[in-house]
């Protein structure tokens, strides 16, 4: 006959393997954890499964066959539900770099493991832990407590683990262990006193999930911060490739002033130093940083460029809003990018305009030159350079970056900043 009790157990153990289903499927999908604890969560979810799929079993067997075939089913049901324990020792060992072949909290893990194994082992042979009755109920034994214990003991050893290795760990990681310590603790205490088997299901299961999603969270956050150090790095090698050619050129332009202009080689000197200045301060910075400080790095290399090419390159702001952050090095070599490649002594004179405006959603710079645009010729210089500038915005602060080509010949590009 079915109760409303096997319908329950039926619904909960359902919903615990669907569970440990998706675990699984997140694990196989999610790219970027590190290859252990891909491994691990695997396993660890596999294992979950199959206790779900056993338990299942075993209540369909009890309800349609008897105590014969209940037997076995019960058995493995109960010995899988307890693989997970051992498991999250290796784990939190793992976790706090500990050396696994040598470590004496998995030693003693895997042998109170070993000692409930025997003794479950031995319910084949004695009543005094628990029994089938001839109607396929479950019953304990006088002994039932001993079977639990050991298992027990195992939770509350990873808790001390934790808690004295608490500074090894990040607190996504510790939040993560204690989530999926407690409530299986408790569970498996109380269990040694009245039966609540479907509880400990659910509640490993649960606790796996709730485990696995504040760990991979932090994997993922430091996989993300990996790569806005790696883009970092990549735009300071880009910087520091296009530096030399520019740093050649103004001090041999400061070289000959000296002798024909003094005036001039002054101001370009100062202009060049603070253009330095603001180089080595924006290579040194990870997070955005105020709009006015990439502008005045910006104008000071225009101010060099100009005292360079004094009738060839003309310069226009319009920057009314500049209160907002960007990634450094984020204007300054846009606007550089303009000079580079759109100022030729054989073409016209070169106008570079650089705006500001503010919208409802954030921000946005526009940099437009009146050069003669990208060419087939560039060999994808300049769209090099500005998808590393792109790159960094979309790490640092969600931004994006444009490029479109003007009506009457030359470029425009347009960074917008989100609020």
């Amino acid at each position: 006959m079915i109760t409303w009790y096997t319908i329950f157990t039926f619904s909960i153990i359902s919903a615990a393997l669907l569970i440990a289903l998706l675990g699984i499927w997140l694990t196989a999908i999610i790219p970027l954890i590190d290859r252990w604890s891909k491994r691990f969560f695997f396993a660890y979810f596999t294992a979950l499964m199959s206790c779900s799929l056993v338990s299942l079993v075993d209540i369909i067997i009890q309800q349609y066959f008897g105590t014969t075939w209940g037997r076995i089913p019960g058995f493995f049901e109960v010995l899988l539900l307890s693989v997970p324990i051992p498991m999250l020792t290796a784990y939190l060992v793992y976790c706090c770099k500990k050396e696994l072949k040598t470590s004496a909290v998995l030693r003693t893990a895997c042998g109170l493991w070993t000692v409930f194994f025997l003794l479950l082992t031995s319910t084949f042979f004695t009543k005094h832990i628990y029994y089938i009755t001839p109607d396929g109920q479950f019953q304990r034994g006088a002994l039932f407590p001993l079977l639990i214990i050991p298992l027990g003991a195992i939770m509350i050893l990873n808790l001390v683990c934790l808690i004295r290795w608490k500074g090894l760990l990040s607190r996504k990681y510790y939040h993560g262990f204690l989530i999926a310590i407690i409530p299986l603790t408790v569970v498996l205490i109380v269990h040694t006193v009245t039966d609540v088997t479907v509880l400990i299901d659910i509640s490993t299961v649960l606790s796996a999930v709730s485990m696995f999603g504040l760990i991979m969270s932090e994997q993922i956050e430091r996989n993300l911060r990996q790569q806005q150090e790696i883009a970092r790095q990549r735009a300071s090698v880009n910087v520091l490739q296009m530096r030399p050619h520019f740093i050649y050129n103004t001090l041999m332009s400061i070289y000959y002033l000296i002798a024909q202009d003094t005036e001039k080689a002054q101001k370009i000197t100062l202009d060049f130093s603070t253009y330095l200045r603001k180089n080595f301060t924006a290579l040194a910075k990870e997070d955005a940083i105020p709009f006015t400080e990439e502008l005045e790095h910006a104008k000071a290399y225009l101010a060099v460029e100009q005292t360079r090419f004094e009738d060839e390159l003309f310069v226009e702001f319009d920057t009314p809003h500049t209160f907002f952050r960007i990634p450094p090095l984020t204007l300054q070599p846009i606007v550089e990018n303009a000079v580079k490649h759109g100022l030729d002594p054989e073409l016209n004179p070169l106008y570079v305009t650089i705006k500001t405006r503010q919208t409802n959603n954030g921000s946005v710079i526009t940099v437009e030159d009146t050069g003669p645009g990208f060419k087939d010729g560039d060999n994808n210089a300049p769209h090099i350079a500005l998808a590393n500038i792109q790159e960094r915005l979309r790490m640092i602060c969600g931004g994006t970056l444009t490029i479109s080509p003007r009506e009457n010949g030359g470029t425009i590009v347009e960074v917008f900043v989100p609020k």
